[in-house]
């Protein structure tokens, strides 16, 4: 099967100025470096990792909300860093985008059914005053909202009113793509369950493909088919959804989810916790070889330190499973232990 969006090398870079009279440029942060990932019509890929790590910078490098530095993304075949002006604009009906903020994201001035007639019309799809307003009506009743939320404004809502809101914006214009940007992080769990199953509902019914960026593990597995793994702007581990949460091959994977905690109360007293030490390093100097060595407790300075490694299959593991690790299959195997477990790893809860 062909991919609907297949981004290659991207890189996303903001440069670092410093004067006040006369600026110049001192660096740049590598907000994405070397991102490359596909995704196939009707799949749901979740992306996740840590806050500035680069994965809203890059959902708004694929839409082109902001531009990229180098590398290619091309929908349907087509590359979408060459577009602008018209046929930008055009191409943007069939990839949406829901923010993570819903309350920022629309405009206060506006009420909802405004809102969403001038979507309609921006991209020709207005078919007359009663035909637009049949239409508001049943993509209110497809987001869970009433007819009257068409005549109110967006302060009037709930935060999952908003989000839904930002759903039905994004939908109105019949796209193929809709990239989600932490859509239900600002959300109490009894909404963002709703939001969830809303989305898969709507994925169903209208044969949607997903792009959702997420901090929270839990969301993105409940709702994605593959997940990627990112890490200082790049992508380290990449997998199906159930492989990648049964059996983490990256070290930076395996922490991750070694801090999520089981409702078992059993198996929460003896699960293991792998605590990283130190923070994350900036994005403006990206330390050399493996972006992960300065926190890696199976660290091996051989070439962890000066050999970035490359997103591979190793040994073992399915086919659409990616790591990218000097040393995955030996840790994996346990030929490779944490250089000090005292630090690096907690055991059971005192009791």
């Amino acid at each position: 099967m062909t991919a609907l969006l297949q981004v290659d090398d991207l890189e996303v870079h903001f440069p670092i100025a410093r004067g006040v009279l006369v600026q110049r440029t001192v660096g740049h942060v590598r907000a994405v470096d070397g991102v490359s990932l596909s995704i196939e019509p009707g799949e749901t890929y979740g992306l996740v990792g840590e806050s500035g790590c680069g994965k809203s910078t890059l959902g708004r490098a694929i839409l082109k909300l902001t531009e990229p530095t180098a590398g290619s993304v091309r929908f349907d075949g087509t590359d979408v860093a060459g577009l602008a002006g018209e046929s930008l604009r055009r191409m943007r009906r069939r990839f949406q985008m829901v923010f993570q903020d819903p309350l920022s994201s629309l405009d206060p001035r506006q009420s909802v059914g405004s809102m969403l007639r001038e979507g309609l019309a921006a991209h020709g799809l207005s078919r007359g005053a009663d035909a637009d307003a049949e239409r508001l009506r049943g993509l209110m009743a497809a987001v869970g909202l009433p007819e009257a939320a068409l005549r109110r404004y967006p302060h009037e809502f709930s935060g999952g009113q908003r989000q839904r809101i930002g759903i039905a914006r994004a939908l109105c214009v019949e796209p193929d793509l809709v990239v989600a940007d932490e859509p239900v992080s600002a959300l109490d769990v009894s909404v963002q369950a709703q939001v969830l199953n809303l989305l898969r509902s709507l994925q169903r019914e209208l044969g949607l493909t997903y792009l959702v960026i997420a901090h929270d593990l839990a969301v993105v597995r409940h709702v994605s088919d593959r997940v990627g793994v990112m890490y200082l702007g790049s992508i380290v581990e990449e997998g199906p959804a159930g492989g990648l949460y049964d059996e983490p091959l990256h070290p930076y994977t395996r922490s991750l989810l070694s801090a999520v905690p089981q409702p078992d109360p059993s198996a929460e007293d003896t699960r293991e916790r792998i605590l990283l030490t130190g923070d994350l390093p900036s994005p403006a100097a990206p330390p050399p070889g493996c972006r992960f060595h300065t926190r890696c407790p199976w660290r091996q300075a051989d070439r962890c330190d000066t050999e970035r490694p490359a997103l591979r299959v190793i040994e073992g593991a399915d086919p659409g499973h990616r790591v990218a690790c000097h040393h995955a299959e030996a840790i994996r195997d346990g030929r490779i232990t944490p250089a000090d477990t005292r630090e690096w790893l907690c055991g059971p809860w005192p009791t």
